[in-house]
């Protein structure tokens, strides 16, 4: 889902500054001032400015704008994968095998991206980047942590699998490259010491991807995971996994179809379908191809007693709220929603996504609840509360321990009206119980916060960053000293581990992995004194939409500089001769477009087509400035930039035309080009040249030659899903609709991308996401995922031959003529002349590929990868080793 995210809020200057920032228009600070949150969540931009409803309507309720509008955008990705109808399990499987099955050109890949990540590099410190924040080296987002007492540690990426380090944290080494999914939902170790894997990422999140299942590692600590150590079939796939419990012999998984379970000693045999609160749709039942389908059957979590592993809580219900959310226990061999003793909420308004804890003695439990009611009418937060059982009785009776204002005041950085504790509940959840000490726990929030008695009091360890501190000063002469290293905002996962008898917390959350001493230290405020990035560089799980390369000369070094957008962790860019990358926006990175002759003229997307532009690569000039008038960077958003309104998708496509880069292109309801370049000064330049038409949103450009394809969706969500391409000139001339039938060549599934003929414009190939018909429950899902017109489009041919029936996101036309394709588990090349496809290099892992790009002369390629960084690939390998 486009998840609704943060970045520096401006607590002083109020909500209009804010509102007008987002927008792409200036706002003043005072000096000294963070500038305002480049929010990468929908949901908390919607509370805060009122441009958008929020996340707040629940499936069927009569919000036209509300619940149809935000669920596709809330789940975008998954969408883009599964329209027009709902995906079959065994569709991911099966592409795996095709993909296997293919012959595989020679040459490498290199990891451009292996190296550190400073969030808060000094070069690039104003206010339109993070930097002095206090995250320091960030990663991709971590969302699955386990941890033994022999000082190995184990983290599960977003979108780059699982990972091991034998030192504590740091010096990481991947383990599950071997498998088809690398997506993960959780990360367990069980009493025999085997590392279970549960892939799909349960976040809801616009960048959450599905899975194959369950994997289960035997020896953790020495070996890898593989193919064959699935637990059970093909049940789970194409779900997404948000929590594995255990009792007894018994496995239990909340997944996004219903709660299944599974023998933990015997590992064959298919998962059994425990629960499913509306099995008519699920795949195959009579109500799957419904728009509603993936909100029907979302299991949170499960809470099992742990004197007796036959008493099971089910914890059921989609966040934003549905009359089918509430707890669920078994009764008369049947399951019977229940109403829970104390505190907690078990009614459908106030119970939305949930998660719990349970302390390693079964004296206590612990859970944190969210409330799909304050989602839609809290625009502070969405936090119901945070609840103990102190008889260790999953049934209750539930005290509440805390809620919003309680943690709010025990040293947040999350105290201003619009963003309190909790307000991305529905994303940021764990609970962590020190196996120690029963009455000592974490809870990750956005934040990170710890409790030593049961939850009677509270601090903050990990704040949310250092900017609304008196410590902090954007001039680093002007700091106090005393602020900490902290952890990256969103938090997602913890574990305790020990080496040598010292224990210690790791957590995981959107910039990788942070770690402390179980009982740290910290100052007066109650923050952590005591954390370290574990993100060294080694694990590179960075989540890039986009990528774009330009030559470059620093000092001494020449060569070329690579930037490229990400998932929370703003714009990276590296310069020739540096060994630690830096970020010179915050936030989202969205597209990106970089001047090949000169890598320090930027243009970094935000989200919804917020755009800024620099042309000295956003270096600090010295000034230590906040004021946005004397900053490196200027906000040239067009006017289809609304955050959340209709204007724009999520990461909306922008395209510069690879003969002019001063001709640029930009999609949302409108097709939008200006002619200045890099010299572009305001969203004023941008001339709306066509109107993709009512409910038509824009999800692929290109322009090439003077002209301009943009493929569009609308409605974009399975109900009713449409697509179409749009083809023009740049000046405005010779507008129309491809006449695309629902049963044509062209599948009625999402368009992902194009990529153009630089010797012809008319000469057009597109890439089609989603799989065929014979996976996709819909109509028109057709066939084929590549297509080609040498006629602007009039006719259209499939070239897909042997290509897996995968998703694919991206194209570009490569030296000598070749195509390369970027899909959803590898990069796919067919050479000139021929019509099969090859997989391209040898030790790509496996990973989205979301943009292509060639550097100079276009001799190397460079791949924007979705959990593994940007990856590049030297074209003159294709010559020497075919």
């Amino acid at each position: 889902m486009p998840r609704l995210r943060h970045r520096r809020l401006l607590i002083t200057a109020g909500l209009s500054a804010l509102a007008l920032t987002i927008a792409g228009a200036p706002a003043t600070a005072a000096p000294g001032t963070p500038r305002p949150a480049r929010f990468n969540d929908l949901a908390n931009t919607a509370h805060r400015t009122g441009t958008v409803h929020s996340f707040a309507a629940a499936p069927g309720e009569d919000d036209e704008e509300g619940s149809s509008d935000i669920m596709e955008q809330a789940d975008q990705w998954n969408e883009a994968r599964s329209a027009p109808g709902v995906v079959a399990p065994g569709a991911y499987s099966a592409a795996w095998a095709q993909l296997r099955a293919l012959p595989r050109t020679g040459g490498n890949w290199t990891d451009e991206t292996g190296l550190p990540y400073n969030s808060d590099d000094p070069r690039y410190r104003d206010i339109n980047s993070n930097s002095s924040g206090g995250a320091g080296n960030v990663t991709g987002r971590v969302v699955g942590m386990a941890a033994d007492d022999h000082g190995y540690v184990y983290a599960g990426s977003a979108n780059g699998g699982v990972w091991r380090s034998s030192t504590g944290g740091g010096r990481w080494q991947p383990i599950s490259d071997k498998l088809p999914a690398p997506a993960t939902g959780d990360l367990r170790l069980d009493g025999r010491g085997r590392l279970w894997f549960a892939t799909g990422e349960a976040n809801t999140s616009a960048t959450s991807f599905v899975g194959t299942g369950v994997y289960v590692l035997a020896d953790p600590r020495h070996g890898e995971f593989r193919a064959s150590d699935r637990v059970g079939g093909t049940e789970l796939e194409n779900t997404t996994i948000r929590a594995l419990r255990f009792g007894g012999d018994t496995v239990w998984a909340a997944t996004s179809r219903g709660v299944w379970t599974h023998s933990t000693t015997n590992l064959a045999g298919p998962w059994h379908l425990e629960f499913a609160p509306n099995p008519s749709f699920l795949p195959g039942g009579a109500d799957a191809a419904d728009e509603e389908a993936p909100y029907k059957n979302i299991a949170n979590d499960i809470a099992i007693d742990p004197r007796d592993p036959s008493k099971v809580v089910l914890a059921i219900g989609w966040r934003s709220g549905d009359d089918y959310n509430g707890f669920y226990v078994r009764s008369g061999g049947t399951w019977q929603r229940t109403t829970l003793a104390g505190d907690i909420a078990s009614d459908p308004d106030n119970l939305g996504a949930v998660t719990f804890g349970r302390s390693a003695d079964g004296s206590k439990y612990y859970a944190i609840e969210q409330s799909p009611e304050m989602l839609a009418t809290n625009g502070d937060s969405n936090l119901f509360g945070i609840f103990v059982s102190n008889n260790g009785n999953p049934l209750g009776p539930w005290t509440r321990v805390a809620d919003y204002h309680k943690l709010a005041a025990s040293g947040s950085a999350n105290t201003s009206p619009g963003y309190m504790p909790g307000i991305q509940a529905w994303y940021n959840q764990f609970v962590q119980v020190d196996p120690a000490d029963p009455r000592h726990l974490y809870v990750g929030l956005e934040e990170v916060f710890e409790s030593k008695d049961a939850g009677a009091t509270w601090t903050t360890p990990g704040p949310y960053w250092n900017f609304n501190f008196p410590c902090w000063n954007i001039d680093p002469s002007k700091q106090t000293g005393d602020c900490h290293q902290t952890v990256h905002a969103d938090q997602h996962a913890a574990a305790i581990g020990s080496n040598g008898g010292k224990p210690y917390l790791v957590v995981g959350d959107d910039g990788g992995i942070y770690r402390r001493p179980a009982n740290g230290k910290a100052d007066a405020s109650g923050h952590a004194t005591d954390w370290v990035s574990l993100n060294d560089g080694s694990m590179d799980v960075l989540q890039y939409y986009s990528v774009g390369v330009g030559t470059d000369r620093q000092g001494r070094n020449a060569g070329v500089a690579i930037s490229g957008g990400l998932q929370d962790n703003g714009e990276s860019i590296l310069r020739p001769g540096d060994r630690v990358m830096g970020s010179n926006f915050g936030g989202d990175g969205g597209d990106t477009i970089v001047d090949p002759n000169n890598g320090c003229n930027i243009a970094a997307e935000y989200v919804y087509l917020a755009l800024s532009v620099t042309n000295n690569c956003a270096v600090n000039d010295g000034s230590w400035t906040t004021d946005p008038s004397k900053v490196s960077s200027r906000n040239v958003a067009p006017p289809d930039n609304a955050l959340g309104s209709a204007g724009a998708r999520f990461i909306a496509p922008i395209a510069a035309d690879p003969g002019n880069v001063n001709d640029w292109v930009a999609g949302g309801t409108h097709v939008w080009v200006q002619h200045k370049g890099f010299a572009i000064q305001s969203g004023a330049d941008w001339v709306n040249v066509f109107d993709l038409g009512a409910g038509h949103v824009a999800t692929g450009v290109s322009i090439s030659g003077g002209t301009v394809y943009a493929g569009w969706c609308g409605p974009c969500n399975n109900q009713g899903f449409t697509r179409g391409i749009a083809v023009g000139k740049a000046d405005g001339t010779g507008w129309h609709q491809l006449s695309l039938p629902a049963d044509g060549v062209i599948p009625n599934r999402y368009v992902s991308g194009f990529d153009v003929d630089p010797a012809n414009p008319n000469h057009v190939y597109v890439a089609m996401n989603g799989y065929s018909r014979k996976w996709t429950e819909g109509p028109g899902a057709g066939v084929g995922h590549v297509f080609e017109s040498r006629d602007a489009g009039a006719h259209w041919a499939d070239i897909s031959a042997n290509l897996p029936d995968i998703p694919a996101n991206a194209l570009k036309v490569v030296w000598g003529g070749g195509l390369v394709v970027g899909t959803d588990l590898g990069v796919l090349y067919r050479a000139p002349g021929q019509t099969g496809w090859k997989v391209l290099g040898r030790n790509l892992p496996t990973t989205t590929t979301m943009e292509l790009r060639t550097g100079l002369y276009g001799l190397r390629l460079y791949a924007a990868t979705h959990g593994r960084g940007i990856r590049s690939y030297d074209l003159w390998q294709l010559l020497l080793f075919g």
